[in-house]
C-alpha cells in the first residue's frame, strides 16, 4: 500500500489554533523592477506605502503557508510583495523567503529654535 502524503497545512502550521489573516500589499510595477535588480540585504527592509497597492487577504498558518496556498493562482505572491498581519507586522517576500519589513516613516520637520542674544541674560 503506498504511503499517503503528509498534509502540507500540518507541516507549515505554527503553534496556535487560530489562523492569522494576512493582508497582501502588491508592489507596483516600476518599484518591482528596481527591487528585483537591487542587491539582497539582510535585516529589516524599509518599504514606502506609495510603492504598494492593497490586495486581497488570505487566511493561512504562516507566511509560507500563504505562499503555498496562492502559488498556482492568479493571486500568487511575487517578489517584493508584502504580507501584513492584523497587529501590523510586515513580511516581505524575497528570493530567499520572507523577511521582516516595516513602513517608512519620515522624520518630522525640525522646529526652528528662536535665537537668543548672548547678552540678553546679563543684568
Amino acid at each position: 500500500m503506498p504511503q499517503k502524503n503528509i498534509c502540507i497545512g500540518f507541516v507549515l502550521r505554527e503553534n496556535g489554533s487560530d489562523m492569522p489573516l494576512y493582508r497582501i500589499h502588491r508592489l507596483k510595477d516600476v518599484p518591482r523592477q528596481q527591487f528585483r535588480w537591487a542587491a539582497h540585504t539582510s535585516g529589516v527592509t524599509v518599504v514606502k506605502p506609495k510603492d504598494y497597492e492593497a490586495g486581497p487577504a488570505v487566511e493561512a498558518e504562516s507566511p509560507y503557508a500563504a505562499w503555498v496556498l496562492l502559488r498556482n493562482t492568479p493571486d500568487a505572491l511575487q517578489v517584493g510583495d508584502l504580507l501584513e498581519i492584523a497587529d501590523g507586522e510586515l513580511r516581505i517576500y524575497k528570493f530567499v523567503g520572507f523577511e521582516q519589513a516595516r513602513w517608512f516613516v519620515p522624520e518630522p520637520d525640525a522646529v526652528p529654535q528662536t535665537a537668543t542674544a548672548p547678552w540678553s541674560n546679563m543684568g
